[in-house]
């Protein structure tokens, strides 16, 4: 096959977990550009947790995926699409998070507030602020199940998560994969020239729909079962691996 796009998930992925670039993933990212093959950032961050990790990579031009899909951003400071959450609905998840004890955040048009840093403008639903995902932690799987179990009474939504011990909620029909079918809309390539990569249930819809999936080796499991490939950890630079032995050996 031929891939014309890479899209590559951050935390877990493309960072190790001193969430650090390494210099052989930032290598064989930039022989792929030098190649004319996109690379795209497709991560459950807010923009501005993006950012800085562009310019290390040289990809200010390129196409972004945040916040799980919610976002699609033409470089770090055009916003080309936004699905929101109303502030009601927003504060009725707040809400069954402090019901159940747990650490819950968000993320809005300005920022990710967490339960230590919720203020008055949150707590006040401004219309200035614009929702576009909320998260629950705990390390009791017993208080997850019962979330998994309680959140569709509030709404229709996509649940996923970035780690076993969250959950991350963003509105029904918004995943990776919807906000990758965007960006492959722009640049005129198709799902069968697009290879991604992750490590979390909340990459498995672009796993699964692009031409190549591929799990990193610290991925969890049903994400490796259903990918078409598995690479090394992110602490052992499996995105460069993957692009080395995937893409450029194809």
């Amino acid at each position: 096959m031929t891939i014309k796009l890479i899209a590559l998930d951050m935390d877990g992925t493309l960072l190790n977990e001193s969430k650090q670039i390494s210099q052989q993933n930032t290598e064989w990212i930039a022989k792929c550009s030098e190649q004319g093959v996109h690379v795209i950032l497709s991560t459950g961050r807010g923009i501005h947790k993006i950012r800085p990790y562009l310019k290390q990579l040289q990809l200010e031009s390129s196409l972004i995926v945040a916040v799980n899909g919610g976002e699609v951003w033409k470089g770090p400071d055009e916003l080309l699409f936004r699905q929101t959450i109303s502030a009601e609905v927003i504060e009725a998840l707040r809400q069954l998070a402090h019901e159940l004890d747990v650490w819950y955040w968000g993320y809005h048009s300005e920022g990710k507030p967490t339960r230590d840093s919720w203020g008055d403008r949150e707590l006040q639903g401004s219309t200035l602020l614009q929702w576009v995902k909320f998260g629950f932690q705990s390390d009791d799987p017993d208080k997850i199940a019962q979330l998994y179990e309680r959140i569709p009474s509030i709404g229709a939504f996509e649940l996923t998560n970035s780690h076993p011990s969250n959950i991350e909620v963003n509105p029904a029909g918004i995943t990776k994969a919807s906000g990758l079918h965007q960006v492959c809309n722009l640049l005129d390539v198709g799902m069968h020239e697009v290879a991604a990569m992750g490590d979390s249930m909340n990459d498995m819809s672009m796993i699964t729909e692009a031409a190549l999936g591929i799990a990193m080796g610290n991925a969890q499991e049903e994400v490796k079962r259903r990918a078409d490939a598995v690479t090394d950890t992110n602490d052992e630079d499996g995105v460069a691996k993957a692009i080395q032995r995937y893409i450029f050996s194809s």
